[in-house]
């Protein structure tokens, strides 16, 4: 494993991060979630991600039980919390109440004393914005979260929360957006705003949901057992926006510039995500142990300039780059 700093803080973490959204606690049983975590500790991943809300609370328990036993102080563990967890109207949100009352109901279900960095999972429009920032400021001072950070925040948000982070001096370090060579909206706006304000991207879906792994052919159906194929999980109804012929015909064209590379097209994927200066690490998710290992083959590679260049023109005007965009299909992503 390689590592980046978080935004402009000392604070590092790995260039590649485990994920469990949809999968833990959904598509995936118990046993082959811990053993996809393994797998990722085997491979050197250190860096975790999930969130409260991820399968009602179950993939943080799962994740919890399977790091446990791990030396806590040689992991990143990341949550977020936002979403509903519960039916009441305080079960939500990012008033005072439920961001105390979330963060220690996901301690206890990561079995863990603190979490390395906690994240605001959306914007809040009915809770004042200084009183999000004043309750994360005290989950850091009680000791409970090391740093913050947010989730699908656009430019204008990202200023204000760091604004008066600064004020409240709390390390406020990171953006967790979607980001992959088919969803680019965070390069126009959000990115310029974090370099500005000294935070680094953790994004996810850099595979576009697994479409540019190449495994989806232009006029036929999706594979069995994939992601477009999951409605339990929630993860076909967002993956099928790129089931289009001229989407999986474009991508298509990319496999001989990824085996230019010496590049699977995962590690491609990838490995263009890291290419943004502003990334520290890309979120990758698994249903099967062995697909880890193919993942982590993106450590360290640096796709040059005419590899970059090559890739827009493969793709043409299929990516999305609006900044209007902010958030996923699944907005609980």
């Amino acid at each position: 494993m390689e590592y980046r700093r978080l935004g402009s803080s000392g604070f590092k973490v790995g260039e590649i991060s485990y994920g469990n959204w949809i999968t833990h606690g959904g598509q995936v049983d118990d046993d082959t979630a811990t053993a996809c975590v393994h797998a990722a500790l085997d491979a050197g991943v250190t860096t975790f991600d999930t969130a409260d809300v991820y399968a009602g609370g179950r993939a943080e328990d799962v994740m919890g039980r399977a790091l446990a036993g791990q030396r806590r102080e040689g992991l990143e563990i990341f949550t977020k919390v936002y979403w509903p967890t519960g039916p009441g109207p305080n079960d939500r949100g990012l008033s005072r109440k439920h961001i105390m009352e979330s963060i220690d109901a996901s301690l206890r279900r990561l079995r863990t004393d603190y979490v390395d960095l906690y994240q605001a999972h959306r914007w809040d429009v009915e809770t004042p914005i200084e009183e999000t920032m004043v309750a994360f400021a005290d989950v850091v001072r009680a000791g409970k979260a090391h740093y913050i950070g947010v989730s699908e925040w656009t430019a204008d948000q990202i200023r204000e929360g760091a604004a008066l982070a600064a004020q409240l001096g709390v390390p406020f370090v990171s953006s967790q957006p979607q980001y992959s060579m088919l969803w680019r909206v965070i390069e126009a706006e959000v990115v310029p705003a974090c370099v500005e304000e000294g935070l680094s991207q953790v994004v996810w879906s850099p595979l576009a949901q697994g479409v540019l792994t190449g495994k989806y052919l232009p006029g036929s159906p999706p594979p069995e057992g994939s992601r477009a194929t999951d409605e339990a999980g929630g993860g076909g109804n967002f993956v099928k926006r790129w089931l289009r012929d001229p989407v999986l015909e474009a991508v298509q064209r990319l496999k001989p510039i990824a085996a230019e590379a010496g590049l699977t097209m995962a590690q491609f994927g990838i490995a263009w995500v890291l290419s943004n200066d502003n990334v520290a690490s890309a979120i990758i998710g698994a249903s099967r142990p062995e697909q880890i290992e193919e993942n982590l083959g993106a450590v360290g590679k640096r796709l040059d300039a005419d590899t970059l260049t090559a890739v827009d023109a493969a793709l043409g005007d299929l990516v999305s780059r609006d900044p209007a965009l902010t958030e996923s299909p699944n907005p609980r992503a």
